[in-house]
Formats: structure tokens, C-alpha cells, sequence
């Protein structure tokens, strides 16, 4: 699956991108440790992330989750991912949203134009009600890019997710569809 915007593309990711997502991976180890989950050396292997994608699809294919690769239009070149994931059908019709975009290119408005685009995906085509996405603080960027895409705050969650070791708190932020 193929979503196109204005500079970039997202493309459902497959086991055939375990390579460019393992460079993407490894090229920003350093500055993605700071915002994730503590990682095995062995996460920054083609085997690890082959399995990744795997397991990505099988989530795909079972509408629990949707992870997509972010391309920008001119040189096709993987940038980043974007990923829906604990997806909650029945009564909630819910997803979160996690993201993940090149040190280099943040700042850029690539992140807000792939999160619009995954939002409209996420109402129009998977007909869910209501996306959220947890932000550490003081990543004052990924807050304007979810503001900036509709999401609004809803609240601190203390302790929520362990980064680096720690209990991190974490912004709250969420989008409702609209037309619901």
C-alpha cells in the first residue's frame, strides 16, 4: 500500500526493506535512544529486523497495527517509519501513533506531513474514531508536529514508559474523527 503526499510517500513496509530499515536503524542509534525503549545490540541486526517486519505484516494482515515507511518523493529514499499499532476495534475503534524520522531531516515538516497523512489513512480508510500518541516532554518538536497535524493535549501520563532505564512521563496527545 502506496499513500502519496507532497514531498513524501508512505509504503507499507515488508521483510524486502529489512536492509534500508536496519542503515535507517543504525544510522540513528545514537539519537533514537534517547526517545525509545532500550534496545539488544542484536536490534541493530538484518535478522532482528527482518523478524520486525515480519511480525509488522502478520499485524497488518490479523487489523492490529499498520506500519508504514516514510519516502521523501524526490529521492525515494527511506527516512523514516510510522506505525499504527494497538489497534482496538469493537466499541473504541482506536490506534496509537509512533513515528520515527532521520536526525537530519527533523525540522523539516516531513513528520507532520506523514502524520496528516496516516491520520487520513487512519479515519478514511480503517474507519477508526480516535488516534493517540505519547510524547516525552521535553521533545517539544514531536508535540508541535502532532499539534500541528490536530492532535490536542490531553495530559501527562506519569511513569509511562521506561527510556534509557527510567520511567518516563509522557504528553498525552489525541485526535477524534471528525465526521463520527
Amino acid at each position: 500500500m502506496k499513500i502519496e503526499g507532497n514531498r513524501i510517500f508512505l509504503q507499507s513496509l515488508d521483510s524486502s526493506f529489512g536492509e534500508a530499515i536496519l542503515a535507517l536503524e543504525i544510522r540513528n542509534q545514537e539519537f533514537f535512544k534517547q526517545f525509545t525503549i532500550e534496545r539488544d545490540a542484536d536490534f541493530y541486526t538484518l535478522e532482528s529486523q527482518l523478524k520486525r517486519l515480519r511480525k509488522k505484516e502478520k499485524e497488518r494482515e490479523d487489523d492490529k497495527g499498520y506500519l508504514f515507511g516514510i519516502f521523501q518523493q524526490e529521492s525515494q529514499e527511506l527516512i523514516g517509519e510510522i506505525d499504527l499499532f494497538k489497534i482496538e476495534r469493537g466499541p473504541a475503534q482506536c490506534a496509537m501513533v509512533g513515528y520515527s524520522l532521520d536526525k537530519s531531516l527533523n525540522g523539516n515538516g516531513y513528520m507532520t506531513e506523514a502524520i496528516k497523512l496516516v491520520v487520513n489513512h487512519a479515519f478514511h480508510d480503517l474507519e477508526l474514531h480516535r488516534l493517540e500518541a505519547g510524547v516525552m516532554p521535553h521533545n517539544l518538536g514531536s508535540i508541535r508536529a502532532l499539534e500541528k497535524s490536530g492532535f490536542h493535549k490531553e495530559g501527562i501520563a506519569e511513569k509511562n514508559v521506561k527510556i534509557n532505564g527510567r520511567w518516563e512521563d509522557h504528553q498525552m496527545l489525541a485526535i477524534v474523527n471528525p465526521e463520527d
